[in-house]
């Protein structure tokens, strides 16, 4: 896989990329100046038809990358607009925002773009795709409702596009993303984005690609330089009092505060709302209106705190957001390095902290070994767990432990976090916010890093 994280990584301008007129104004207007390392590497390649498997977070420019030649490349002259473009998303939060994206860029031009995804009716997205289109955007689940009904013609399809590859097949979209691989002519070109590239994504460009390109725009440092880690001990019904004192001290521009599961978010929600405002959530169980409504306040600044689950822990991408607050330690490793993303992007400065209960040791030396880096230790007088310093019956001190070599801050011996089974939803089938499917485990990160020793308390 060629690596284009390095300073001898491409970095043309726009300009240099034989951009049409319209692209460059559009590009423009939209303020963006110079290609990131993904942009300067992926367009070009994709405008010569190449196929590509790019490595790539979220927050590095990805979705212009496949957009503006996408945009580049339709033929715009056709009759009665057939789809020429195709991009999978594991979301419905993210189908609209690349939708957004390709509305952005194609401005000034008769391209038209319909975003296809479960939670809202189905006949306003019929009626869309008879009027025609150039461009699809969609969740796989609901891309397979329009083939059944036959409203979807792929006969023209041209580009492919899985985006977040390996969050789609964390969730159990597999099969329905070879379905509709199936679907589509082989004399297309397919590029596939995944912030992981791990066996079951290689496979999945193996048969379904052609010759693809392997390049990764990924740092070998999982987590960005940019984001300051931080963590607090704090018994576990002080949480939300810590996290009251947090957002004092730090004000943040905007900050998200992760839940583990639905219930969860609302209680913090109702709390958060009553003391400070300017709050919103956003889960599973909101209606699609409910949930574009909520990411539209958070976008324009009206919601300055939203809580939430996983549900928008990919994919979501909002330049403002200053602040991350982990209230829940999350279940899998590769969720903190999700969530943690959402700030310090395209570069920004972000911080993000994490509350550890006393009982919760073996997680943080999870996750620390996943990112390779420790977390820093924050204190807020008054919130250290009972029997922090002085050991009491009721609330003992996660022990260090030994575990095939590596150093613990205490809890179970196997550090792996449990796996959990998808729940299909109608129209997103699975559910975006499910967990994975028991055949595509998810790793937990421990022992990845191999060598690196953690020897410290809480």
């Amino acid at each position: 896989m060629t690596d284009l994280t390095g300073t001898d990584a491409p970095k043309p301008t726009f300009a240099s990329m034989d951009l049409s007129d319209q692209m460059m104004a559009a590009l423009e207007k939209a303020g963006y100046e110079y290609p990131t390392p993904i942009q300067a590497g992926l367009i070009p390649r994709a405008l010569e038809g190449v196929d590509v498997v790019g490595q790539a977070r979220t927050g590095t420019g990805k979705t212009a990358s496949f957009v503006i030649p996408i945009l580049e490349l339709l033929d715009i002259e056709r009759g009665a607009p057939t789809p020429q473009a195709l991009i999978l998303v594991p979301t419905r939060e993210l189908a609209v925002q690349v939708r957004d994206e390709v509305v952005k860029l194609s401005e000034g031009l008769k391209i038209n773009c319909a975003a296809v995804y479960g939670g809202k009716p189905i006949k306003s997205q019929v009626d869309k795709l008879k009027k025609g289109c150039h461009v699809v955007v969609g969740t796989p689940g609901r891309v397979l409702d329009h083939i059944a009904r036959g409203t979807i013609d792929f006969t023209h399809i041209e580009c492919v596009v899985l985006d977040e590859a390996d969050r789609m097949l964390d969730i159990g979209f597999r099969p329905d993303i070879e379905r509709i691989l199936k679907r589509c002519p082989r004399e297309r070109q397919t590029l596939l984005l995944s912030a992981t590239v791990p066996p079951p994504i290689a496979k999945l460009a193996q048969r379904y690609m052609y010759e693809p390109e392997m390049l990764n725009f990924s740092p070998a440092d999982v987590s960005v330089d940019t984001i300051e880690q931080k963590y607090f001990t704090v018994e576990h019904d002080r949480k939300f009092d810590l996290l009251m004192k947090l957002l004092l001290r730090e004000e943040p521009k905007q900050a998200i505060v992760f839940c583990r599961t639905k219930r969860g978010t609302d209680k913090v929600y109702q709390k958060l709302t009553k003391k400070l405002g300017n709050t919103a959530a956003i889960h599973g169980d909101l209606s699609q209106g409910q949930r574009d409504r909520v990411m539209a306040g958070f976008r324009d600044g009206s919601v300055r705190y939203l809580v939430a689950t996983d549900v928008i822990g990919r994919g979501i991408d909002v330049s403002t957001v200053s602040h991350i607050v982990n209230f829940d330690i999350p279940v899998f490793c590769d969720d903190y390095v999700h969530r943690v993303g959402r700030t310090g992007r395209m570069g920004r400065e972000g911080v993000a902290y994490t509350f550890v209960c006393p009982d919760e040791g073996h997680e943080l030396t999870r996750i620390e070994e996943r990112i390779n880096k420790l977390l820093k230790r924050d204190e807020m007088r008054d919130f250290e767990p009972v029997g922090y310093g002085e050991r009491s019956a009721r609330a003992p001190a996660a022990p260090t432990q030994v575990i095939s070599g590596k150093y613990m801050h205490g809890g179970n011996a196997s550090g792996v976090a449990p796996t959990e089974s998808a729940t299909p939803s109608e129209g997103d089938s699975p559910a975006a916010e499910a967990a994975p499917a028991a055949t595509e485990k998810r790793d937990s990160g421990l022992g990845k890093r191999g060598g690196k020793k953690y020897r410290r308390a809480l």
